[in-house]
């Protein structure tokens, strides 16, 4: 079977569009980075607040944030920890133009930050590093949903055993 916008690919799956939450403060920011994703195929949400973001995490399935350190006087640490919680396969990259000492470095990266980079920052880098994330991510949801069928199928076996073991007891019990 041959995709018709595909001539030269078999079987071929289309891929599912990944959507993309910028949190960025700064208007340039967002628009330059939305572009960018957006030329790229990717599904991308912009917004300048943290309650914002929150509100796009419970109508969306967000694949990855791209997010200022900074927003609105207070950092985006603890929603990063919150949300990595609920979705830890969410790929998170953060841009700042904040000079950030060591330690704030090491919360950040602790948070669960994927990558890290100061502005200007090189668009080339961006899809770059977020490209790898997706996958990354990607391969962290396959590995779950294998994970889980597994499971599931050592549970349908342990109750086979377990009614397999019963009925040959029941016949040794019906046995002179």
């Amino acid at each position: 079977m041959e995709r018709k916008d595909s001539p030269n690919t078999f079987f071929s799956i289309p891929m599912a569009k990944e959507t993309i939450l910028i949190l960025d403060n700064e208007f340039h920011i967002q628009w330059t980075l939305k572009t960018l994703l957006e030329n790229e195929k990717y599904i991308v949400v912009s917004v300048d607040t943290i309650e914002r973001a929150i509100q796009n995490f419970r109508e969306f399935e967000i694949s990855g944030l791209v997010t200022e350190y900074w927003i609105n006087h207070s950092n985006t640490i603890d929603i990063i920890i919150e949300l990595k919680k609920i979705s830890p396969e969410l790929y998170v990259m953060m841009l700042t133009n904040e000079d950030v000492k060591e330690r704030e470095y090491e919360a950040i990266m602790e948070a669960g930050i994927d990558d890290f980079f100061l502005k200007p920052f090189s668009s080339e880098k961006i899809l770059l590093h977020l490209k790898k994330g997706l996958r990354q991510r990607k391969i962290f949801l396959q590995k779950r949903r294998i994970e889980h069928e597994l499971n599931q199928i050592k549970m349908e076996k342990k109750i086979l055993n377990t009614t397999q073991a019963g009925e040959s007891l029941s016949a040794n019990k019906s046995l002179p």
